[in-house]
C-alpha cells in the first residue's frame, strides 16, 4: 500500500493498519541487540550527532542550489541536539507504510522491507520520520495526511499513534518531540537532494524523482516551522 489515507480501505481496517505498523516499530525497538548478534551493527556515540553531521555532508555534496532554510537549519540543527539518553535500538532507517508487505486478508504485517538506512541508533528517530512523512500534503510526491481528517478516516491522530508507541515500549512521554521531527524533516530534504541531483545528472530520468526533489525547501520550511 503506498497511499497513507488507505482509500482502498474500510474504516475498521485503517485503524487496525496503524495500530499494527505501530506495533512492529514498538516490537523492532525493543529487540536485544545483544541476543540477535548485532552489537556492531552501528557506530557508538551519539546518533543524532553523527547523523546531521553525515547529512550535511551528502547534501552539500549534491547541492543544485542555494535553500536559505536549508541552511539554517545545518547551523541550528548540531548546536541543539539533544543529550544523549542512553536509548540504543535497531533503527530501520525508512519506516513507512509502503516498506511493509501485509496480508492480503488481514491487518497484519507480514514483513518490513528496505533496510538499506538501518543502523543501530535511537529509536525514536523511526517514529519522527513516520510522523513527519505523514505531516507532508497528501498531494505531494510522496502522500502524506496533511490536510486529511484522521478521524473521520479512521487514522489515530499524531498525539495517539505516539501515545500507542510510548506505552508499547514503557516510557512515557518523549521530550524534544518537535526537534526529532525537524531532524527528521532535514535528513528527509538531504535525502531527496540526492534524488534530485542524480535526476539533473540523468541518472535517475523519471518524473517521480524531479518531483522529490522540489519537496527539499518545503521539508525545510517545515523543520523550521516546528523548532523557531
Amino acid at each position: 500500500m503506498w497511499d497513507p489515507a488507505l482509500p482502498d480501505v474500510d474504516f475498521s481496517h485503517r485503524c487496525e493498519i496503524y495500530s499494527e505498523m505501530n506495533r512492529v516499530m514498538a516490537s523492532l525497538h525493543k529487540i536485544n541487540i545483544a541476543e540477535v548478534g548485532l552489537s556492531d551493527y552501528g557506530r557508538p556515540g551519539n546518533y543524532y550527532e553523527r547523523q546531521i553531521n553525515r547529512w550535511i555532508q551528502q547534501y552539500r555534496a549534491s547541492e543544485t542550489e542555494k535553500i536559505a532554510d536549508m541552511n539554517w537549519l545545518i547551523k541550528w540543527l548540531p548546536n541543539n541536539t539533544p543529550s544523549e539518553d542512553g536509548r540504543v535500538s535497531l533503527v530501520h532507517g525508512d519506516f513507512r507504510l509502503d516498506n511493509m508487505l501485509f496480508h492480503p486478508k488481514k491487518s497484519q504485517v507480514l514483513a518490513l522491507v528496505d533496510w538499506e538506512l538501518s543502523t543501530l541508533g535511537h529509536p525514536f528517530a523511526d517514529l519522527a520520520y513516520q510522523c513527519m512523512q505523514l505531516r507532508m500534503a497528501s498531494n505531494s510526491a510522496l502522500q502524506g495526511l496533511d490536510g486529511i481528517d484522521r478521524e473521520a478516516l479512521g487514522i489515530p491522530s499524531e498525539q495517539d499513534y505516539v501515545s500507542q508507541y510510548c506505552k508499547r515500549v514503557g516510557i512515557n512521554g518523549i521530550t524534544d518531540w518537535n526537534f526529532y521531527l525537524a531532524f527528521s524533516a532535514f535528513r528527509f530534504a538531504a535525502i531527496l537532494q540526492g534524488v534530485k541531483k542524480r535526476a539533473l545528472d540523468g541518472n535517475a530520468s523519471n518524473d517521480k524523482a524531479y518531483k522529490m526533489g522540489e519537496m527539499v525547501a518545503p521539508l525545510a520550511k517545515m523543520a523550521i516551522g516546528l523548532v523557531n
